[in-house]
């Protein structure tokens, strides 16, 4: 999973995979606006087969988070 994950990443933020790591802040050391933010979304709910819901968004701060919250959705 975190090896896909790194991979929208990478891909929705015009990054090299491998300056992602699970502490990257999303925001802070990728450079997504809120916008790169609402794609990576979809593209996470797409991937994974899970919803993402509004509220949950803001909680979603590292790479980390987003391999939680999907761990945490499909369980």
């Amino acid at each position: 999973m975190l090896n896909k994950v790194i991979e929208i990443l990478a891909e929705k933020l015009d990054k090299d995979a491998s300056e992602i790591t699970v502490t990257s802040n999303i925001k802070e050391d990728l450079g997504a606006d809120s916008l790169d933010m609402v794609e990576i979304v979809m593209e996470i709910e797409e991937e994974f087969d899970v919803e993402v819901e509004d509220a949950d968004t803001a909680s979603i701060i590292t790479v980390q988070d987003i391999i939680d919250y999907v761990t945490k959705k499909q369980a």
